[in-house]
């Protein structure tokens, strides 16, 4: 079983700077990427249901990240998630970007998604982008589940759960593929 690509090849972030000044690629990385808008704290709750439910099930995988874009002027509100985090895991693979809310919006549209976002620049949905930077989602019904709610435990827990062990698999599976490829 694989996971359908929703929207394929979407643009890399390296032109944006995380907490700590480096560039953020999704590249060669199984990336889970949100877009905080600028009620951070507001919605930490949303951190948390995300770590407990995916993260910490996950973070061991070498190839695994979480990158949220979040607009210039909120670095102060995800210093203080991050801590809240640190206090419950190692937090080394939440990334957090920060962007002009304008360039938030036009890299938003090129995940060409039928969800918009809101007034404030944010979602309270997540995406799994493959290691080639594709949206990928499951297929319920005539259409594609472009996100994952994350103020939905169960939404997380039931769906997005699922979809990112079908993702590990795959990548697993390709590993396997490719090493006895080589043994050849």
């Amino acid at each position: 079983m694989f996971l359908p690509t929703v929207t394929k090849t979407i643009p890399d972030l390296g032109r944006w700077n995380s907490l700590d000044g480096k560039s953020v690629s999704l590249n060669n990385k199984i990336t889970i990427l949100g877009f905080t808008g600028n009620n951070i704290l507001y919605n930490k709750g949303n951190y948390f249901n995300l770590n407990q439910k995916i993260y910490n099930k996950n973070r061991d995988f070498k190839d695994f990240q979480f990158v949220m874009i979040a607009p210039e002027g909120s670095e102060n509100q995800v210093k203080e998630i991050l801590k809240g985090l640190a206090d419950l895991t190692n937090e080394s693979k939440w990334l957090f970007v920060f962007a002009p809310v304008s360039d938030i919006q036009a890299y938003y549209n090129t995940l060409k998604l039928k969800g918009k976002l809101g007034s404030d620049f944010g979602s309270p949905n997540v995406f799994i982008i493959d290691k080639k930077r594709n949206l990928r989602g499951r297929k319920d019904k005539d259409e594609y589940k472009e996100g994952y709610n994350t103020s939905s435990p169960s939404d997380l827990y039931n769906e997005m759960t699922d979809d990112v062990k079908v993702i590990l698999a795959e990548y697993r599976l390709a590993l396997k593929r490719n090493n006895a490829d080589r043994q050849i």
